[in-house]
C-alpha cells in the first residue's frame, strides 16, 4: 500500500512529551560530551558554545551555554510563527528552554574524570542528532537554523540535514579563529554524524507522524 493511503496515526499528548524530555535530553548530554573535552557543533547552539569558550577566553564572565543559546534563538521565534505556526513555535520555545536548563544540569549531574576526544565528538554528535531527530518528528525543532532548515524542507523539498551540514560547516570554519585545528576537525566529525542522522532519517514523506 502506497504511504499516501495508509491511515493516519497522529501522536498522542503523552507522546509528545516524552519525544521532547527525552530529545532535549540527548541534545544536552551532547553538549555536555563537547563542552567537557571544547568541541563545537553547529546551528544556534554551536554560536552558543563559541560565544561561551570565547567569553572564557577572554576571561569575562560567561552566562554559560544554556543562556547563550536560549538569547540567541529569540530572534528566529518570528520566523517560525510567520512560517510554521504558533504550535510549532510553543513547542520549539519549550524545547529551546528545556534544552537550555538541562544543559546546565547535565553539567552537574554527569562527571568525566577522562574521555577521549574521538569517543566524545562520535558520541556527542550521535546523541544531539537522535535527539534532534525525536523532535523533528514531533514538530519541533531546536530553534535558529533547524528552523530555516525545516522551513526550506517544507516549502521547496529540501533535505533538512543538508542544508543545516552547508551552515554549520560555515560556523565551523569560523571557529578556526578561536579553538585548535585538532578540535575543529573533531567537531567537523561529529557536525557530519549528526546531519547524517538527520539527513538520512527525516527525509520528506518517510515519516507519517503527525502532531
Amino acid at each position: 500500500m502506497h504511504e499516501d493511503n495508509l491511515p493516519r496515526d497522529p501522536h498522542r499528548p503523552y507522546e509528545d512529551v516524552m519525544a521532547m524530555l527525552l530529545g532535549t535530553l540527548f541534545v544536552s548530554l551532547g553538549v555536555t560530551f563537547y563542552t567537557h573535552v571544547v568541541l563545537l557543533t553547529g546551528s544556534t547552539a554551536g554560536m552558543a558554545l563559541l560565544l561561551t569558550y570565547a567569553s572564557e577566553a577572554a576571561g569575562v564572565s560567561s552566562l554559560g551555554f544554556g543562556a547563550w543559546f536560549f538569547l540567541i534563538n529569540v530572534p528566529f521565534y518570528y520566523l517560525a510563527i510567520k512560517r510554521m505556526g504558533w504550535s510549532f513555535t510553543l513547542r520549539t520555545f519549550v524545547a529551546i528552554g528545556l534544552v537550555s536548563l538541562f544543559s546546565e544540569l547535565t553539567q552537574r549531574w554527569v562527571q568525566f574524570e577522562q574521555v577521549p576526544i574521538l569517543y566524545a565528538a562520535v558520541m556527542g554528535g550521535a546523541l544531539m542528532g537522535i535527539g534532534m531527530l525525536m523532535l523533528f518528528r514531533h514538530r519541533t525543532s531546536l530553534g535558529g537554523i533547524n528552523i530555516l532548515s525545516l522551513y526550506l524542507q517544507q516549502r521547496y523539498g529540501l533535505r533538512a540535514g543538508y542544508v543545516q551540514l552547508g551552515i554549520d560547516g560555515v560556523i565551523l570554519l569560523v571557529a578556526l579563529a578561536l579553538l585548535p585545528p585538532d578540535r575543529v576537525a573533531y567537531s567537523v566529525l561529529g557536525a557530519l554524524i549528526l546531519n547524517l542522522i538527520i539527513a538520512l532519517n527525516h527525509k520528506p514523506g518517510r515519516y507519517t507522524g503527525e502532531s
